[in-house]
């Protein structure tokens, strides 16, 4: 009863030095909680954002990727640095298979595909009775895909899988083509050299690899600008493409958008050699969500296919990442610092003002282990009002980030809240140490005499 009138006394007497104590430790815990609450949910936040700028995996015919291995090229074999294809392909993926992307473990981490058909043919704008050169390119870059395609998965599940969420960054004007139509985006490089505008038609001519020469009228419903010498191509419907190059269900390529976790050193060594994983490590591996076990899956369910991340686009996202929660650990330390040395100051300080009540309580008997304890329980309870409060107001700070960087809520997970009472609490006993010295040293007599 005597050790709890104490510290009710002690909160009744400087109350305001309590006060700071107690927004001092608020504060710290606000910044603690918001900044480790996005800390730890900021992989998925990033990679979303970092996704709509493209693919981070390919997938192209095992043919194409000994080329590229064998000449250390980037992209497809036949393609150049700023992936359009330069010639028309050889060897090619079934379309048919494309869907079962959506069947590997990881399938929910699949955001978005579309296979390609990347060929050539002429194009010519002008009426068939009219000879305008002016009208008229040979070889264009034509790119056969999904805009916006749904697929009924065996599992009855159905997604929307297409361009027009792999390219949300170009600017169009007009509309995406409907898939299985004869119709058509066209770059602003090339609408611009044909003089084409939205809602006219051209004619594209194909010779085939039988020697026959087929031709498909195109309607163009919008014209694209990715900013990039993509402006070159013309984007049509893969089984529109398909037919015009008489190559039923083929297709080149599979660009691949997948939510992912940064590559480590198991995921390096992994897609090395996944055969040179210990059983655990190829579990802990298959079982995450890497780029490189992302791909190895879609191999597995995509015959004659090797899948392999986009390093650009990998390294991008581990280098934000990493750099986005260094930032706000540090930020998290400082503000523990912050928390330590004012907790500190404020406890010395509080401890020289009282230094005759400290004394009077020893001299009447009173150890130096009770008197700790009394200064500590009083702290402690000031400190945890202040850790509540600031995890509170962390969380809706947390939330604002999260809606504002983000455009979407972060998840609060409960081990935040632990991680931040625990070095809050390691905080204050940490700043509590040298006042707690400072009592044990207190000479009631001299005290009581002034001296």
């Amino acid at each position: 009863m005597f050790f709890f009138r104490m510290i009710f006394r002690s909160f009744s007497r400087q109350f305001k030095r309590r006060l700071l104590i107690a927004v001092t430790v608020c504060l710290s815990a606000t910044v603690s909680v918001a900044m480790l609450g996005v800390v730890f949910d900021v992989g998925d936040k990033l990679n979303a954002e970092l996704s709509t700028y493209g693919s981070n995996i390919t997938v192209q015919p095992k043919a194409d990727a000994v080329v590229n291995d064998l000449y250390n090229t980037g992209g497809d074999a036949n393609s150049n640095a700023s992936g359009i294809s330069e010639s028309d392909p050889t060897t090619f993926l079934k379309e048919s298979d494309a869907p079962k992307i959506k069947t590997i473990f990881w399938a929910f981490n699949i955001t978005n595909f579309a296979p390609e058909l990347n060929i050539h043919a002429d194009v010519n704008c002008a009426s068939e009775s009219v000879d305008s050169s002016s009208c008229k390119a040979s070889g264009v870059p034509i790119v056969g895909t999904w805009f916006a395609k749904t697929l009924h998965m065996d599992s009855g599940e159905s997604t929307v899988a297409g361009m027009d969420g792999m390219r949300s960054w170009w600017k169009l004007d007009g509309s995406w083509p409907k898939d299985d139509s004869a119709q058509g985006l066209i770059g602003t490089t090339l609408a611009s050299k044909l003089g084409v505008t939205k809602g006219d038609t051209v004619t594209l001519y194909k010779t085939t690899a039988d020697g026959s020469r087929n031709k498909q009228r195109i309607t163009i419903t919008g014209i694209y600008d990715s900013g990039d010498s993509d402006n070159n191509a013309m984007y049509i419907p893969s089984s529109t493409a398909q037919v015009l190059a008489n190559l039923p269900d083929s297709i080149d390529k599979i660009e691949v958008k997948a939510l992912t976790t940064p590559d480590n050193d198991l995921a390096r060594k992994a897609s090395k050699n996944p055969n040179a994983l210990t059983q655990d490590e190829w579990e802990t591996w298959y079982c995450t969500a890497y780029p490189s076990s992302i791909a190895y899956q879609i191999e597995e369910v995509i015959p004659g296919s090797v899948a392999k991340q986009v390093r650009q686009v990998a390294a991008l996202q581990g280098d934000v990442l990493q750099k986005t929660q260094a930032v706000m650990v540090l930020m998290t330390v400082l503000s523990l610092v912050a928390a330590a040395i004012a907790v500190a100051n404020l406890m010395a300080a509080s401890i020289g003002e009282r230094g005759s009540e400290l004394a009077l309580l020893k001299a009447i008997g009173a150890t130096d282990g009770a008197v700790s304890r009394l200064m500590l329980a009083e702290t402690a309870v000031i400190s945890l009002v202040g850790a509540i409060v600031g995890a509170l107001l962390g969380s809706g700070v947390a939330q604002i980030v999260g809606h504002v960087v983000f455009g979407s809520g972060i998840t609060m997970r409960p081990m935040v809240f632990v991680l931040v009472f625990v070095l809050l609490t390691l905080t204050v006993l940490i700043a509590s140490f040298s006042s707690i010295r400072s009592i044990l040293g207190l000479k009631p007599a001299e005290v009581l005499h002034g001296r």
